[in-house]
């Protein structure tokens, strides 16, 4: 009876230990989350309250080929600096390697024990227990928390065990979070190193209107790559202002005196490709009457900007490319071989990859462009950039046109509360339209709202059962378009992405009705190329 008086004693005894510690850990974990704090205070509990005496965290070293102590209690600096252990050495380096729990019962006994951070002639004599558990995160061991233990104790192991458990648990927690708020952190600095750079460097300089850190990133990396020779290629939806871009890196870098020519390659005719790209020979062709250089020349020791560069033919793809990897142009009609020296800056909206996958765009042409990739952010990226966009258009269009409009705060808003399908261009013709239609001088949201763009779906059109798809869902001539969204006065028209073999008549018919049968509007409305839409519309004519 007295016997089991003393063993409900003891239970008690320890389980309010148990508690003060869990109480002292959670009151510093509600005072502070940096595992500096509070794991070397778990180490220093877990010897005054429990009798697990020089406890120790191990990490693991960057790069992980070995661990070592981080956090210790009862350790000197010179033992704390010799627990040093290589993935799979000893009792620590296998819980690391292994993520298993380890109890050694006896130290003596164990030929795996190393005995590397603390003598044995330091400890206490008689049987000393060794206790090591994974710590994790995420399904990885990330380290070990170890202990003494005295074997005389009159506390049961499996009680020892279940504290430890839980307290490597909490270890696992605070590094997750610690390393959660490192990489918020460097975030933060990188963002900070933005907001800095635009202090220091007025980005209106390149003509670009804005400071949100989307744009400010976008401009980071422009600048960086400025002054290589390297292509570059924008990436973004249509309107988010690429050709502004490939003037700023133009701007920025070394070339900025040297001339800047750009070559939209939807305008340009398949056949006038070679011409205008390379120049050509007196007599070349009927009309060639005397020699004409081409754009590259025309660019030479400058920047050759190529927008909308996923429509080039394929036959001008290879040309352009030999020209790229050797550095020279050939007349059309002519032979010699001609040295230029051009930064080529491409630009498109289209999805590439998936267009070399369908065969219609070369992939080594691809990669070549591809070499320094720049995707410019949309204006839903920008919200606060909208307000300065608009105020900028607004003065713009208030000069051109000797107005004096002004847009009210609850007016700014509006537009900032907008979806913008269409980017800054979207934004720009808005406010064009409200300058040259407002009544009076002074807008309010109110007053604006008969001018927001209302947007709209064309429904989706029907494949006809004799209608081929290749392995892709499309038919051969159709080319999805990365962005199918487009402005177009008050009326956008967005256009499902759903992967139909073509536009149908209908669509082609409701398109051309809306643009009031100017071609090229209708195929903005249908994110169609002028080139795509014209060979459409030629089908259905007959």
């Amino acid at each position: 009876m007295k016997n089991s008086v003393q063993t409900d004693h003891t239970s008690v005894f320890w389980r309010e230990q148990e508690m003060l510690l869990f109480q002292q850990v959670m009151g510093l974990v509600g005072k502070s989350l940096l595992p500096d704090v509070v794991l070397q205070e778990i180490l220093h509990l877990m010897s005054e309250l429990l009798g697990l005496n020089r406890g120790r965290i191990v990490l693991y070293d960057t790069p992980p080929e070995t661990a070592r102590i981080r956090y210790a209690y009862g350790l000197t600096r010179s033992e704390i600096k010799r627990g040093v252990y290589r993935v799979g050495e000893g009792i620590t380096g296998r819980v690391m390697k292994y993520g298993q729990l380890i109890l050694v019962q006896d130290i003596d006994a164990e030929p795996g024990f190393l005995a590397r951070s603390v003598e044995r002639k330091k400890l206490p004599p008689g049987p000393v227990s060794f206790l090591a558990l994974p710590i994790r995160v995420d399904e990885h061991t990330v380290g070990v928390l170890a202990c003494h233990r005295i074997r005389t104790r009159n506390r049961p192991l499996s009680n020892d065990l279940s504290m430890l458990r839980i307290l490597a648990t909490l270890a696992g927690q605070l590094l997750q979070l610690q390393s959660m708020l490192l990489e918020k952190t460097r975030a933060l600095e990188e963002q900070n190193k933005i907001l800095i750079h635009a202090l220091e460097h007025d980005t209106a300089r390149y003509g670009i209107i804005g400071t949100s850190p989307a744009l400010l990133s976008a401009i980071s990396e422009l600048e960086r790559v400025s002054d290589a020779t390297a292509s570059v290629l924008l990436l973004g939806e249509s309107g988010t202002g690429k050709e502004l871009f490939a003037r700023a890196l133009h701007l920025a870098s070394s070339r900025r005196d040297q001339p800047f020519i750009k070559v939209n390659c939807a305008a340009i005719p398949d056949t006038l490709f070679e011409s205008e790209l390379f120049g050509y020979e007196r007599g070349a062709f009927t009309g060639a009457h005397q020699s004409r250089e081409g754009l590259f020349e025309q660019a030479n020791h400058g920047t050759l900007f190529l927008d909308e560069v996923g429509e080039l033919p394929l036959g001008m793809q290879g040309k352009l490319l030999r020209t790229l990897q050797e550095g020279t142009i050939t007349h059309l009609g002519g032979k010699r071989e001609i040295c230029i020296d051009v930064r080529l800056v491409a630009a498109t909206n289209r999805d590439l990859e998936m267009d070399v996958a369908r065969g219609l765009f070369r992939q080594d042409l691809y990669y070549r462009l591809n070499v320094i990739p720049i995707r410019l952010p949309s204006l839903a990226q920008r919200r606060g950039d909208i307000r300065d966009l608009a105020l900028h258009f607004l003065n713009r269009v208030n000069q051109a046109n000797q107005r004096n409009i002004n847009l009210m705060p609850d007016a700014l808003a509006r537009l900032e509360a907008h979806s913008w399908p269409g980017n800054i261009r979207e934004l720009s013709n808005l406010i064009e339209r409200i300058v040259l239609l407002a009544e009076k001088p002074f807008l309010g949201a109110v007053d604006i709202e008969r001018y927001m763009p209302v947007h709209q779906y064309i429904p989706p059109t029907v494949i006809p059962e004799s209608v081929h798809l290749d392995a892709t869902g499309f038919a051969p001539e159709s080319a999805p378009k990365h962005n199918p969204v487009h402005q177009s006065g008050a009326l956008s028209i967005v256009r499902p992405y759903l992967g139909v073999a073509s536009h149908s008549s209908d669509a082609l018919h409701e398109a051309m009705r809306i643009s009031g049968g100017n071609k090229s509007r209708a195929a903005q409305l249908l994110g169609l190329t002028a080139r795509q839409f014209a060979y459409r519309w030629q089908k259905i004519r007959g």
